[in-house]
């Protein structure tokens, strides 16, 4: 089984998700939280089941309609890690620096 890491790029994003959704109904946002981090430990066991994107990265859809978020992330075999890049609202253009 793979182990799952947030870069601090993630988990910065992961916060400013929550952050956004909070100032509106912080029980929703913690909802999601709770979904998107059910989502990204999927890939211990599943590291291959996210959509490929450039540079050997993957990408995992989690959720759908107005409730979905893209997790950026690359296996790395050897280490049997799945290393989560970025995060980000599937609505959004691209992933914030």
């Amino acid at each position: 089984m793979a182990t799952v890491r947030l870069s601090s790029r993630a988990f910065a994003h992961l916060e400013a998700i929550f952050e956004f959704i909070a100032g509106t109904d912080p029980a929703r946002a913690l909802r999601t939280v709770q979904r998107i981090r059910e989502a990204v430990l999927i890939l211990e066991r599943h590291p291959m089941l996210g959509r490929p994107v450039e540079q050997g990265r993957r990408e995992l859809v989690i959720g759908r309609g107005r409730e979905c978020y893209l997790a950026l992330y690359r296996w790395l075999p050897g280490e049997d890690t799945v290393l989560v890049l970025a995060m980000r609202d599937a609505r959004e253009a691209g992933y914030r620096e």
